[in-house]
Parts: C-alpha cells; structure tokens; sequence
C-alpha cells in the first residue's frame, strides 16, 4: 500500500477588464510558450491539441482584451510584456506560497496518517525551506515515516526545538569566522547536549540578471542608489547571514534599503530579480541557476539537522539518517547547483563538532517562552 500523501496546489482566479474571467489553464500554457519559444512546439511536448491550445489563448486574450502571444515569421511564438507580466506574477505567486502551503499539507496529511494508522508519535521536523530539505522530506515521504513537518524560519525551528515542541531542526551556519557570531545570535535557544546530523555545505550569494547589467560584483554595490535589493523576511538565517557579511566589512545592514518585511524563499528573491521588480538578491546559487541568473558566490555555509539525544533512538530519526547515508539521496543533493553532501548523515555531538557552541549555549540567557508560529 503506498503512503498517504497530501499535496495542496496554489491557484489564483483573474477577472480581466472586460469582466471575463482567465481560464484556469492559461497560465500553464504561457509559461510553456515561453519555454518552448513557439505554441506548437509547446503543444507537441505536451501531447496537446494546436487548434484547441490557440483557441484557449484567443480567449484568454478576450479577457485581458489585450494580446499575450505573438507570431513572428520563423522565429515561433513570443509573449507579448502582459503576457509575461502574468508568467512572472505566477512564478513569485506559487514561490512565496509553496514552504506554507506545504506546512498546511502535512499537518493535514498527519491528522489522517493517524486516524487511518495506530503508530507512535509522528516526527516533528521544523525546518527552514529550501532545496536539499525537500529532497529529505519527499524520501521520507516515499518511505512511509509519520512525519509532522512545518517549514519556518531559522530562529522558530531553534525556538520550537528547545521548547520541546519539535523533535529536528534545521540549522545552517557560515564556515569560517561568522560563525561564531551566528552562533551567539542564536545562543538563547541552543543546549549543549544537541546532536548534528550533516547534510550538505551549500553556496549563498548574489542573483543578477543576465549579464548582470548594473555591473554588481559584491556587496558594498548593495548600497549605491541606483541598485534595487530585495531581502529575505526577519528571522530567516540567509538574512542573518548577509547582515552579518555587512557588519564584518564595515557596512551597515540598515543602509541597505530592504525595509522591515522581505521574502521567505530563496526561489521568490530569484523570481523578483529574473521579472525586473530588483536589480539583486541574496540567496542560494540554485535557486539563481533555475530561473536564468547570473551568480556572485559569498559565503559558503554548512546546513544540516540538531536533535536532542532522545531523539536520535526513535525508530523515524533512524530512518532519517539512514535516508541520509544512503547513495540515492547523497546523489540527489550532489545535483543541487551549489550543494555538496558533506559528511552525510553523520551524527556529531553540536557542540564537538561547532567550536562556538559549547561557549554561547553555556552562556545562554535563559530560553524565551515559546510564541508559536
């Protein structure tokens, strides 16, 4: 019997001016004529019919009452600027959606998983979204592990471990001299006695366009007027990370004119850029290669999973590591642009293998009351 499996999709409803609705596979079919350069080429790799295709997007085009597609003599189909207005709204749409929509599904997909099953306890990862973690949650999945998994940012995962209420939380750190710095941000939430699964060392840096047009080359350019920069959300480790890459070179982190809010993916901070709404963001290089952008390496980080001692016994946590060591994961990961497994699903005690950690979790305030999510 295969393993339960929730998955929500996001979807938006548009009504254009004319007071027609957009039919709800226009977007699919946008997106594929841009891929594709021409209709026809998009209709024969998806199996689909010319005649009906072209018809969906005349009436697409009666609803925004304006063209999304044009024909250029031997040169295929081209999207008209709203046509990839609409592409690019649903890019940035469905990436800043998809770690909540997520969360949602396998809360839902917990619920049933224990109605339907009489297991223990499910294992509760709270992570930090991103592309080697969703390789290890779909294994999971495949494996059939009770799996209770919210994506968060850096600062909650620590929180929700060390309040009990989460059994795994990610954790990525620069290697080098920030990360002691790092280290003592985090210090309320960290316990001495956590262990450190390895996973991968990944590369963040800067995403331009292609090009890299305004000639951007490092992170003082972050600051000259002329550059729009698009942030991560506050509490989520990349922006910690850049914040702490400006300090060190003297900059400050409030000069650069991200505001208070910012992005909650790496795959929205690259959508931002590759649609022309930012000049620059700061990410994984993945996320930069996927949607067609140029990469200026920073900082490279290790990422990997904490949990307390108990925690390691458990049949899941098991699973977990094993998934880990196994050839077919570390092969998935080493295809991951900018990814490396790194000492894959070795356990190291946090603090033996963080020359920082002993000092700030030993130092550490007492833990805040848990706020939740």
């Amino acid at each position: 019997m295969k393993p339960l499996s929730v998955h929500l999709e996001p979807a938006w409803h548009i009504t254009g001016p004319t007071g027609q609705p957009l039919p709800a596979r226009a977007m699919f079919w946008l997106a594929e004529v841009e891929r594709h350069g021409s209709l026809s080429a998009a209709c024969k790799a998806a199996g689909a019919s010319y005649r009906h295709t072209w018809s969906l997007l005349e009436e697409s085009e009666a609803a925004m009452g304006a063209p999304l597609v044009v024909k250029a003599r031997g040169k295929g189909s081209q999207l008209t600027a709203l046509g990839q207005a609409l592409v690019w709204a649903q890019r940035r749409f469905e990436a800043r959606l998809r770690p909540q929509l997520d969360s949602v599904a396998f809360e839902l997909q917990a619920e049933l998983h224990r109605v339907l099953s009489d297991v223990a306890r499910p294992l509760r990862v709270f992570a930090s979204h991103g592309f080697a973690i969703e390789v290890l949650q779909r294994l999971l999945t495949e494996a059939d592990t009770p799996l209770e998994w919210r994506y968060t940012d850096s600062s909650q995962a620590l929180a929700a471990l060390r309040a009990g209420l989460a059994d795994v939380a990610s954790l990525h750190l620069p290697i080098g001299p920030l990360q002691a710095s790092v280290l003592r941000h985090h210090a309320r939430c960290l316990d001495p006695d956590w262990l450190y699964v390895h996973m991968v060392t990944r590369r963040q840096g800067l995403m331009v366009k292609a090009g890299n047009p305004l000639h951007i080359d490092g992170l003082t350019d972050l600051l000259r007027p002329d550059v729009r920069f698009v942030a991560r959300a506050q509490g989520s480790g990349t922006r910690l990370l850049l914040e702490t890459l400006l300090q060190a070179r003297g900059l400050d982190p409030s000069a650069v004119s991200h505001g208070p809010t910012g992005e909650h993916t790496h795959s929205a901070i690259a959508a931002y850029v590759a649609s022309g709404m930012a000049d620059v963001g700061f990410g994984v290089e993945t996320s930069a290669r996927r949607f067609g952008l140029e990469f200026i390496p920073v900082q490279t980080e290790c990422y990997g999973l904490l949990m307390p001692p108990g925690v390691r016994a458990s049949p899941a946590a098991n699973t977990l590591i094993t998934l880990l060591q196994s050839p077919a994961c570390q092969a998935l990961l080493q295809r991951l642009e900018g990814y490396r497994p790194d000492r894959c699903g070795e356990v190291t005690p946090a603090s033996a293998c963080f020359e920082a950690w002993a000092e700030a979790a030993r130092t550490a305030p007492p833990a805040a009351p848990w706020s939740g999510l």
